[in-house]
């Protein structure tokens, strides 16, 4: 039986608070969930599971992880009871042999996933698995694991990958009407003039983004960056590469969303 190759997301997560707040990015969110083919199961990659090595959920019933701290009780309440699908998490695993991928029964979803799949399909009725993100490799290499998962989407799986491509917390500003720094405005535009980019993987300016003037600043550490590139990894040749929504919050956190096919 065939399926749609199914789109693969990045989607730029914020603040926890978007679980219960609607704004123009939980808008976004909800109209791709409505509006692309229904996976069969989803593959998450979050910043928020940054390893030493690589884990894959495998339980049945991942737990909703509230993996933040002073933010209002309704959000600690809040709960995505999504199935997990063991026999993805193995075939994850296979597939990215010869890397040694550890099947976790102790993690679950957390908020980068789950934060964001609540608003994509609120009724949690699609089998989600989370691999994590091995903080020990090089850039290139998340690129790769996504060249090596992209088989997944034609077989009914989406693949969703969440963080920011601009996340500097030390210096964003609270207020309202805070504009977007200089820095971090030309750092999303280079990530967006970019996204279309195709060749070897280690030449991609995307990969090398270490090498962009405001990158040390736009993402301090890379844990928020990383997922983007296991989305452009499984890009198809010549697949369209459109930006949902964009946006800069508190001065320098990117809402950038990124989808593929």
């Amino acid at each position: 039986m065939s399926h749609t190759r199914m789109p693969a997301l990045f989607l730029g997560h914020g603040s926890p608070m978007n679980v219960l707040e609607e704004n123009r990015y939980t808008r976004i969110w909800r109209q791709l969930g409505a509006a692309l083919p229904k996976p069969k199961a989803i593959l998450a990659i979050s910043a928020h599971w940054y390893t030493r090595g690589v884990a894959v959920t495998v339980m049945e019933n991942p737990r909703t992880i509230h993996d933040f701290g002073g933010f209002p009780q309704a959000l600690f309440d809040t709960r995505y009871p999504a199935p997990g699908s063991p026999a993805l998490a193995r075939e994850i695993a296979e597939r990215l042999a010869p890397v040694n991928v550890h099947l976790d029964t102790a993690w679950g979803l957390d908020h980068g996933s789950w934060g964001v799949l609540i608003k994509m399909y609120p009724e949690a009725d699609i089998p989600v698995v989370q691999l994590s993100i091995d903080g020990t490799r090089p850039a290139v290499w998340h690129f790769q694991m996504g060249q090596q998962l992209a088989a997944l989407r034609d077989r009914g799986v989406m693949l969703v990958a969440s963080g920011n491509v601009v996340h500097n917390l030390r210096m964003a500003r609270w207020e309202e009407s805070a504009e977007p720094l200089p820095w971090a405005s030309a750092f999303e535009r280079y990530v967006r003039d970019h996204l279309e980019w195709q060749g070897e993987a280690g030449a991609h300016p995307l990969v090398n983004f270490m090498g962009h003037d405001g990158a040390a600043l736009a993402n301090p550490t890379p844990e928020h960056y990383l997922p983007l590139l296991y989305i452009l990894g499984s890009r198809q040749a010549n697949e369209p590469v459109t930006v949902p929504v964009e946006g800069i919050e508190m001065s320098t956190l990117s809402m950038l969303s990124v989808q593929v096919g």
